[in-house]
């Protein structure tokens, strides 16, 4: 009778499923942060090493990745500039004619309603050299840029853009807004956008203190 009972004990022991084995989570990967980088040329006299430098000052504090910057005298127009987004290139066309300090015409101000139409006033940015020229072309490139990658609809922002642009070039270059009839406007009357926020998706986690 024990060894009956002894057999049916190791019979039931035997036959109870072994607990599962740990299993190890798989961790994962975080990829690598994104490096700005530049393909640069310039073809104009400004210096490269001092173009190259404020440009990457610039897209501090934004994930933009490689960019593609060329830099070049226009064939008669005061400037122009060009965003494609295919292969993130920024073209710069600079007027060799220009005069300094040039006044440059803006879309900043506020549009206000005229029952039937809409009016802007053309509040206008005194930059004192062909670099300052070039860098606020630059950066309302880049601002279309930032709205593209942002996942933001690009269409109708040139009044963003410019102010984007004229944010850097007033806190950072000292830069001087004005009306058609030479006064200074209050700085609410053409920065009144959250422009960071808009783009905040390439935002990057550190930003560099601004430069005098």
């Amino acid at each position: 009778m024990l060894r009956l009972i002894q057999k049916l004990i190791t019979r039931r022991t035997t036959s109870e499923p072994s607990p599962p084995k740990p299993t190890r989570t798989a961790r994962k990967s975080i990829p690598p942060p994104i490096t700005n980088a530049f393909d640069f040329r310039n073809t104009t006299d400004l210096l490269d090493e001092k173009l190259l430098e404020m440009f990457q000052r610039a897209v501090d504090g934004w994930t933009v990745g490689k960019l593609t910057v060329r830099v070049r005298y226009s064939r008669g127009a005061d400037f122009s500039g060009t965003c494609i987004y295919a292969g993130q290139r920024i073209l710069i066309n600079l007027g060799s004619h220009l005069a300094y300090p040039y006044k440059m015409y803006t879309n900043l101000a506020r549009a206000k309603s005229h029952r039937t139409h809409w009016v802007r006033e053309a509040y206008a940015i005194n930059l004192r050299d062909a670099y300052e020229v070039v860098l606020f072309i630059f950066l309302h490139e880049l601002y279309h840029m930032l709205i593209k990658k942002a996942r933001r609809n690009p269409r109708q922002k040139e009044g963003m853009c410019d102010r984007f642009a004229a944010r850097y070039l007033v806190d950072n270059r000292g830069a001087i807004i004005c009306t058609n009839e030479g006064t200074i406007p209050p700085r609410d009357e053409w920065d009144f956008q959250d422009l960071e926020g808009f783009v905040t998706r390439v935002r990057s986690p550190q930003r560099c203190e601004p430069f005098g």
